[in-house]
């Protein structure tokens, strides 16, 4: 699949894996492993730090020991607004039950754009790292460049974009209505 290198982009392929800097790698291993589904893969032996890999969903986590775990800034309240890595599921309310028996503090949101409708469900890691649990699939990644083809991006958007050619006026080549206005749509999906 040739990437999809535009104005000089690095010819990137997809997103390879975080890395979390924490005070225990036990207690992160333990959360990622068990809240999130992550699981143990083997890391490098040359490397010469406390650390952990691990994988799932097409991804991977990192937890680097910190240097000086007493000094890493201390839990602050959730805000969606913090850096964070999100995960999609099939069942907010799934989600949202087991957080509620693993009494993990989160916060609920919903996002509203044009009659769609995404769930977010945010809390931390051991480490005030922020965590999103979504059903962003409900809205569908929309280039905001008229004529840029998205089709290589991601199977999700190449899905979106060819739905969407079906059922476009001829006026707007393959973008959706909402993008043929004079505003651009404001699309939360963090």
């Amino acid at each position: 699949m040739e990437s999809n290198n535009h104005n000089g982009a690095l010819p990137l392929t997809s997103l390879n894996h975080i890395s979390v800097i924490c005070r225990s790698v036990e207690k992160s291993l333990d959360f990622y492993q068990n809240v999130l589904g992550f699981l143990p893969v083997r890391r490098p032996r040359s490397f010469d730090f406390d650390g952990a890999w691990l994988f799932n969903y097409g991804i991977g986590i990192h937890l680097l020991k910190s240097n000086d775990p007493e000094n890493l800034p201390k839990k602050r309240e959730i805000n969606p607004k913090d850096n964070h890595i999100s995960f999609q599921c099939e069942s907010m309310y799934l989600v949202e039950k087991r957080l509620k028996e693993m009494e993990i503090p989160h916060v609920k949101y919903r996002v509203e754009e044009s009659g769609i409708y995404v769930d977010q469900l945010f809390f931390h890691d051991p480490d005030g790292f922020m965590i999103e649990i979504c059903n962003c699939d409900n809205i569908p990644v929309i280039p905001l460049v008229i004529g840029e083809p998205m089709a290589s991006v991601c199977k999700r958007v190449n899905f979106v974009t060819k739905q969407q050619q079906q059922q476009q006026p001829a006026s707007c080549e393959f973008l959706p209505k909402a993008v043929c206005v004079s505003e651009e749509p404001q699309i939360h999906c963090a």
